[in-house]
């Protein structure tokens, strides 16, 4: 590993592999930020509902109804809600704050960290991290425990931001002219939980089967819809609104090009490789 773009930045010069030494504060009351929550919540909600819903019908090709899913970091309890039309399921979510409030609304959550917020007999058919891996430090010790938690036959999900997305080339050719804005967004730098990893297809297969798992299936996600645009874009920086508003106007006018570039979200379904040592 070598530096890469910032100073907190690491990049494999074998594998292309990227990584950051930024640290989390999850339930820090020192830690202070300007995220909109609420204008965050709008802004992702309606991407996210398509793309669980596409990510249920891959789960359903290999798990039948009914069958038992945890998601990992569930956050607001959307993937909860979409799975739970045909899955019995179950959120953990670190944040105490979001947790509390997605288990005000029905949803079975638990507050704490993955893995210490289960017991050693509790069993998925299906265990999901949508957007979260990425944030795990130890994300070998994560994998560990999927296989620790998971019924013979079971599953594996992971949707992970692309390396090789339109978006994320983008901000790296901007931050090599000195526009380092758009590269700290995409790995959240300043808020909570920010991105610890980076990965593109064939780095993932490689950490997945260095961990013990056979991809099965990947594919891509929408990384950007019309509805809530406004509000994904201005949820941070929320003064800055007629920049806001360009931004806006600017990625509105390319979503017909940017569904044929390569997406910024990418997924990949695994199982636990039998005849792998690790």
């Amino acid at each position: 590993m070598v530096v890469g773009m910032r100073d907190w930045h690491q990049t494999c010069l074998a594998c292309s592999y990227e990584s950051a030494s930024l640290t989390p504060t999850i339930n820090d009351s020192n830690h202070s930020t300007d995220l909109d929550e609420t204008a965050r919540a709008v802004g992702l909600l309606r991407v996210r509902q398509l793309n669980f819903r596409q990510l249920i019908q891959q789960i359903l090709k290999y798990r039948p109804r009914g069958s038992t899913l945890l998601d990992v970091g569930c956050a607001h309890g959307w993937f909860l809600e979409v799975a739970s039309e045909t899955l019995k399921v179950e959120g953990i979510e670190p944040d105490q704050t979001i947790g509390e409030q997605t288990a005000k609304r029905g949803l079975p959550v638990r507050l704490g960290y993955f893995p210490d917020a289960l017991s050693a007999d509790d069993k998925y058919d299906v265990i999901t991290f949508n957007d979260v891996i990425e944030h795990i430090p130890d994300i070998r010790a994560a994998l560990r425990a999927v296989h620790e938690h998971l019924n013979p036959n079971g599953i594996l999900l992971l949707n992970v931001p692309n390396q090789g997305g339109i978006f994320y080339r983008l901000s790296k050719i901007l931050c090599r002219f000195g526009v380092t804005s758009f590269f700290e967004r995409l790995w959240q730098t300043g808020l909570p939980s920010p991105h610890v990893h980076y990965f593109n297809q064939k780095t993932l297969t490689a950490l997945l089967s260095r961990s013990g798992f056979k991809v099965q299936t990947q594919g891509r996600l929408e990384t950007i819809v019309l509805s809530g645009l406004y509000q994904r874009i201005s949820y941070v920086g929320k003064n800055h609104r007629l920049l806001n508003g360009f931004l806006f106007l600017a990625v509105a006018a390319s979503l017909p090009l940017l569904k044929l570039l390569p997406s910024d979200i990418l997924y990949v379904i695994a199982t636990p490789d039998s005849t792998a040592g690790g």
